[in-house]
């Protein structure tokens, strides 16, 4: 695992694994190489690298210029701990162009760069930075303060973030800094009050490529303290000589400190103490709180790099007319972008940096003022806060922001203290405190102290930063009174919710004491809590469109008055299609800039009440288009669509009785569903007594989960309240794209009893989808479309058993060329092979084509069958097959293994021998002469009891095809595929 830290590049762009080194020498080695790489962004930046020594330790190094020549400022970049000179390399351009020469290096261990990992030691990676200033100091293009002294900042996040605090104190060559997410004091980062960070420590050595890429003393140092879980005097005196705070006298250089607020390993007292410690030394520093960190979250890497790029610019090149920014700023969540729940921030500024304790509030705390937990044995099993080396995965601890809690206590292994719920929001920025006086069956105690933030009714319970305070209390056998520092913050607790402090005998994250004890713990203060109300949040910037908008409008207003331009009149409506919810005629739409390639063309077509329509096609089919031409979204260029005797045009009022969920509905996210309906429905102007949210809701089947948060649904919920949202109003026409698209079987059931309890009521729906199996479940009435053109229209039963098509089972398997002979009957139009036999698609004898039926809510009621010779009802041959018998004798049909029957008796229907169960158009059982009286395809198609059918069963016979049954479709996909050519 390493510690790059998500989407922040250049200056601190993905600080691998967690600090970066620094690394520099005067020598060139023999083999080392100067190389010259011109980006692809104007002006060029010329790239050198080459490989430096120093002490026996090889350095990889590239340097960046770019602009004509002459002197510039320096600027050193380090990388972040596991990482190399690759990470910063995009920053290392930026800066370059902007007139800075930029060095970058791989610290000891990391990328191509020799020797073992010292954390910046002072005679290791601090003395390799004074040799690249050395470097830098002998450039041409180098600007100097005096001969052996160049103009030159150092920037860096995490570890190299650190060494540019060393840098500045080691080095007063060094003239401006800006260190970012890294540490002061690193023994008060890895073994804060005396417990030791565990999970954080093992994932340096793991960063690192294990303890035998370390310095030796330090890998004896963490095998040591890993070992027994507690830090000793000589591990922190080993990691403080190795910290800025070594130094904290020697740094008086203008700094820019950026910290992360989701930041477990260094947290903002890590700033804080650089802070005040470098103002005391009378240099001017900033500091900027991030929102992500080594935890995740977002870096604001633009905003980060024009800071440091503004810092610079000032400092080196001298610039008093640049703004470097507020001495205090920090990133706050301004609420949720609604398409994808993200969190929106918002900066806040102060004249002044505030500190962590500035203007305390002080909350009283209720409850037991005395309350005993137990430490289990073996600390176990631990709650849980931070979650480190998952920030990668997608920042978990800034969820905080965003109102989610994934911090776990274990019953009687805390005690908890509750505030009164707050009359008026509380913004808390700093570290609140409290006085607590702890007594243990041990002679030492390990608290972790925390303050959660708890919703109303005692829900919604948050670890704001998911970051907590370990405290180890020695002498706590005797009892002590101690104060507890909590972690540092800037959070907002909304009026009505309550703080709760929480003090806990474990924490994944850290070690525990293994032996069991008691803890008893008595309230001797109450809460207080910093507010800092000199930072103030910045107003939102107005969006572009809020000015242009209007001055457009004022604009369009005054050219249709010049021109005189009048509406045209709108086609009226047609009273004999009143009550014809959609009728399509002559329907066509070419595409952009073509006069003869079409997405839609002269497509006619009619649905009546109580339908529910199924739209199908391929891909390409011009099914999109329809809806959007229906919904008024697109002008057709010829035909006319009409629902309800109205013509359609965009903003029609006839399309307020149109309801539409096309692919998704947005929502937002930490409103609840009902929250949801209700806000959309009061966008659209019309009175909240029609909107009929009950009757919509109750088709949706919802139930309870209307009051949750939508960020809490499923798919499924999320596609229900989509149509849910659609249904508002009732409109008689539900038009549906995809409604079924990212569900589960059971989700797909529910969403096909929704459209089915819709249409029950009188009103239509018309859905476009490709799960035919569904379709043909649910729909009653099909639309087909094969490359714009209306391919057949009709209800489902009779497209499925559609007469010009007739199903072939096959005893056994054919060879191609037998198929080809089938295709090339004179009844024959197409073959296609399907399970268990062929799909044939008759020529027709007469009559329309089939997509000139109209789609009427009329079922066909035939109910024939075609049985095998096997079954009982195989022994009767039906008289209408004469003319079959005539043409091969009786002999042949019985080998052929297919009788002719009668309409099949509710013997016939159960018997074993039924080879096609579902009702069908009249059959070959069917005298071919007389007419068809059943309603439906039979009256103008082939059917499989019309001569065409009659004689392609002979011919079949007479090529020795081994014939098992005769039937119509039984699948819509069957039917589907055959009706497009199989081209889907």
């Amino acid at each position: 695992m390493d510690l790059r830290l998500p989407a922040l590049r250049g200056l601190l762009r993905r600080p691998r694994r967690l600090l970066a080194a620094g690394a520099a020498v005067v020598v060139l080695v023999g083999a080392g190489t100067w190389t010259a790489v011109a980006s692809d962004e104007p002006p060029p930046v010329h790239r050198s690298d080459r490989v430096m020594a120093v002490d026996g330790v090889r350095l990889d190094t590239s340097y960046f210029t770019s602009g004509t020549t002459g002197r510039r400022p320096a600027v050193l970049l380090a990388h972040g701990f596991g990482g190399s000179k690759d990470d910063v390399r995009k920053q290392a351009e930026g800066l370059a162009r902007d007139g800075y020469a930029v060095l970058t290096w791989s610290a000891r261990g990391f990328g191509k760069s020799t020797g073992k990992i010292g954390l910046n030691d002072p005679d290791g990676e601090v003395k390799d930075v004074s040799k690249l200033i050395d470097w830098l100091a002998k450039q041409p293009d180098v600007q100097l303060d005096k001969p052996g002294d160049p103009r030159v900042g150092v920037a860096g996040g995490s570890y190299g973030g650190a060494i540019s605090l060393l840098a500045a104190g080691y080095d007063d060559r060094v003239d401006a800094i800006a260190p970012a997410i890294t540490y002061w004091n690193l023994a008060d980062a890895l073994f804060p009050n005396g417990v030791f960070k565990k999970l954080w420590a093992s994932i340096f050595i793991n960063s690192g490529g294990g303890c035998a890429n370390f310095d030796p003393q330090l890998c004896a140092m963490y095998d040591r303290v890993a070992e027994s879980g507690k830090p000793d005097a000589a591990a922190r005196a080993l990691l403080q000589e190795r910290s800025p705070s070594a130094v904290a006298t020697h740094i008086n250089v203008p700094t820019l400190l950026l910290q992360g607020q989701t930041d477990s390993l260094f947290p903002l007292g890590q700033a804080d103490a650089a802070a005040k410690a470098i103002r005391a030394n009378g240099a001017p520093v900033d500091v900027d709180w991030i929102a992500g960190g080594h935890d995740g979250g977002d870096m604001e890497t633009s905003r980060v790099q024009a800071r440091v790029t503004s810092w610079f610019d000032r400092y080196l090149k001298d610039d008093k007319n640049t703004d470097t920014g507020p001495a205090f700023r920090v990133t706050r969540t301004g609420g949720v972008d609604s398409t994808d729940g993200a969190a929106l921030l918002r900066g806040a500024s102060g004249s002044a940096y505030p500190g962590l304790e500035n203007d305390p509030r002080t909350i009283a705390l209720t409850g037991r003022r005395e309350q005993s937990f137990t430490n289990p044995a073996g600390a176990s099993p631990p709650a849980i806060s931070a979650l480190p080396g998952l920030g990668s995965a997608g920042g978990l601890s800034q969820l905080s922001s965003l109102g989610v809690g994934i911090s776990l206590d274990f019953p009687g292994q805390y005690a908890a203290f509750d505030s009164k719920p707050l009359t008026q929001g509380l913004r808390i920025t700093g570290s609140p405190t409290v006085t607590v006086h702890v007594k243990s069956t041990s002679d030492d105690a390990v608290l972790f102290g925390k303050v959660y933030d708890v919703g109303p009714g005692g829900t919604q319970q948050v670890l704001p930063s998911q970051l907590v305070t370990p405290l180890r209390v020695e002498g706590a056998e005797a009892g002590k009174d101690v104060t507890i520092t909590l972690p540092a913050i800037d959070y907002d607790v909304q009026s009505g919710h309550h703080l709760r402090l929480v003090l806990a005998s474990t924490d994944l994250a850290y070690s525990s004491p293994a032996t069991p004890a008691t803890y008893t713990v008595t309230l001797k203060s109450d809460l207080k809590v910093p507010t800092a109300p000199g930072v103030t949040t910045a107003a939102a910037t107005l969006p572009s469109w809020v000015w242009w908008l209007p001055l457009a409008g004022a604009a369009l207003a005054l050219a249709l008055l010049l021109t005189g331009r009048r509406r045209t009149a709108s086609t009226p409506p047609d009273p004999e299609l009143a009550e014809v919810p959609l009728q399509i005629t002559d329907l066509s739409k070419r595409y952009a800039k073509s006069a003869d390639r079409y997405a839609v063309r002269d497509l006619s077509f009619r649905v009546e009440k109580g339908q529910v329509l199924g739209l199908l096609g391929p891909n390409g089919a011009g099914k999109t288009t329809t809806l959007r031409m229906l919904m008024g979204l697109i002008k057709p260029d010829d035909g006319e669509i009409r629902v309800f005797g109205h013509a359609i045009r965009p903003g029609a009022p006839v399309l307020s009785r149109v309801g539409a969920f096309v692919e998704g509905a947005g929502f937002l996210p930490h409103l609840s569903g009902r929250e949801n309906l209700e806000l959309y429905w009061q966008a659209t102007g019309r009175p909240p007594e029609d909107a009929h949210l009950e009757e919509a809701l109750e088709i949706a089947g919802l139930g309870d989960a209307l009051a949750r948060a939508v960020r809490t649904y499923s798919q499924g919920m999320r596609q229900r309240l989509a149509i849910a949202q659609a249904m508002l109003g009732l409109p008689d026409l539900l038009i549906l794209d995809e409604p079924t698209n990212g569900l589960d079987p059971p989700q797909i059931r529910e969403m096909r009893e929704v459209m089915i309890r819709y249409a029950e009521a009188g009103r239509t729906v018309i859905v476009s989808s490709h799960l035919l199996a569904e379709v043909e479940q649910s729909c009653t009435h099909l639309v087909v479309m094969d490359r714009g053109r209306l391919v057949q229209a009709g209800p489902v039963a009779e497209i499925i058993g559609s007469g010009d098509t007739l199903l072939v089972g096959l005893a056994a398997d054919i060879p191609d060329p037998l198929v080809d002979k089938i295709a090339a009957l004179p009844d024959v139009e197409s073959v296609t092979r399907a399970e268990g036999g062929l799909l044939l698609r008759l020529a027709s004898d007469d009559g329309p084509p089939s997509g000139d039926h109209p789609v009427s809510a009329d079922q066909p009621a035939p109910g024939d069958r075609l049985v095998s010779a096997a079954s009982p009802a195989g022994g009767a041959v039906a008289e209408g097959a004469g003319a079959v018998r005539e043409a091969q004798g009786a002999s042949t049909a019985e080998a052929s293994g297919v009788a002719l029957a009668e309409p099949a008796t509710s013997a016939t229907a159960d018997a074993p021998g039924t080879a096609l169960d579902a009702p069908v158009p009249p059959s070959l059982a069917e005298d071919p002469a007389a007419p068809s009286t059943a309603p439906g395809p039979s009256s103008a198609h082939p059917t499989h009891g019309s001569p065409t059918a009659a004689r392609l069963l002979v011919e079949l016979v007479r090529l020795e095809v081994p014939v098992s049954s005769v039937g119509p479709h039984r699948r819509l996909e069957d039917a589907f595929l055959t009706l497009i050519g199989g081209s889907a």
